[in-house]
């Protein structure tokens, strides 16, 4: 009897267990969610106040609220010389955020569809940076890079065996080194 009865208690505990981390997960997805809803109507604003065109897309991926704005002709303003503007937006937007939720956000934005873009030319650059080292057998130091794009090629350069890379330097001088095994 006293074993039918742990029996039942260690199931509610590993029940009780599973609902918890069930509504975690469940809590971040809602916060994600409510960090996209936030950000969009702060973009929106923006949008109105600049008197710009553009649709607002809210989505969740790889565990943080990704925006995108599209659709306007005077979008590509907002993105800037090699996205500095884009980043710049994108830190105010994760302030405006913070300040409702009250937790910093790691939101991502995308304007007219340029980190997308971006996002394949950077990891052609690291691949290719990757085949020269491989072939050359000396590293090569890339140009300086922000977080966002640094990310993007030692991913790529992941991708190739034989290789691998590092960061060095200071922001706002940071490049990505790639180097052979």
């Amino acid at each position: 009897m006293s074993e039918t009865v742990e029996a039942i208690e260690t199931a509610q505990d590993d029940d009780a267990a599973t609902t918890g981390a069930e509504e975690s997960g469940s809590s971040t997805a809602d916060l994600l969610v409510r960090e996209g809803d936030i950000a969009g109507d702060y973009l929106e604003r923006l949008l109105d106040l600049l008197d710009y065109d553009g649709d607002i897309d809210l989505d969740v991926e790889a565990g943080r609220a990704v925006v995108s704005i599209d659709g306007g002709e005077d979008l590509e303003k907002l993105v800037g010389g090699r996205g500095q503007v884009l980043e710049a937006l994108q830190e105010l937007t994760r302030l405006a955020v913070q300040q409702e939720t009250g937790t910093r956000s790691r939101l991502m934005l995308d304007v007219a569809g340029w980190r997308a873009g971006r996002r394949e030319e950077l990891r052609e650059l690291g691949r290719s940076t990757a085949e020269t080292v491989l072939s050359t057998g000396e590293k090569v130091r890339l140009q300086p890079m922000s977080p966002f794009e640094r990310k993007v090629v030692h991913d790529a350069v992941a991708t190739i065996d034989g290789v691998h890379s590092e960061s060095e330097g200071e922001e706002p001088k940071r490049r990505v080194v790639v180097l052979p095994d």
